[in-house]
């Protein structure tokens, strides 16, 4: 992936053969489908933090796992539609799920969010700090990379218009 974010992945896209274009746009697809879907793993859980800490600031009584798993639809219905450009995913899981939710889990585990009645005031901020600078770098990964995706769709609609690409083409088996 940091290959794929370096500043200068556009240098040679002009001169990559069509079907490496269209290789390396659906490795960015598949990509940004796994961050996209860390993000809002990552929302979630900051949700569910944010209501251990109203629910403190207002003194209501601690909540057991199934009393907060009973207010989740309350608590993340606050996110039902994200800041940003809107785009619609082209792939709707990613691939290796396992590998993108490892580096979250190091950030709050979903150990830390069923104990969360239990954790100090103190970790409970800690939690919330850690999981805003994950959601905001991971955010700034997607960004990046929706730009990326938008020079190789920019490349490939440039061929088309101009004659270097036909649709043709896209029927050609390799």
């Amino acid at each position: 992936m940091l290959q794929i974010l370096d500043t200068d992945f556009s240098v040679g896209i002009a001169d990559m053969d069509i079907r490496d274009l269209r290789t390396v746009r659906a490795e960015c697809q598949e990509i940004e489908a796994g961050l996209s879907y860390t993000r809002r793993v990552a929302q979630g859980r900051l949700d569910i933090v944010a209501a251990e800490v109203a629910r403190r600031h207002e003194g209501r009584p601690a909540s057991d796992i199934a009393q907060i798993v009973a207010e989740l639809p309350t608590i993340l219905a606050d996110r039902v539609r994200s800041p940003g450009n809107g785009r619609l995913p082209q792939l709707m899981a990613p691939a290796a799920l396992d590998v993108v939710l490892a580096e979250l889990d190091e950030v709050v585990s979903p150990s830390q969010i069923t104990t969360i009645a239990e954790v100090t005031d103190e970790d409970l901020v800690a939690m919330s700090e850690n999981l805003s600078d994950y959601e905001q770098r991971v955010s700034g990964q997607r960004r990046r990379l929706h730009d990326r995706i938008d020079s190789l769709q920019g490349e490939l609609i440039r061929r088309y218009k101009s004659g270097d690409a036909t649709v043709d083409s896209l029927l050609a088996k390799p």
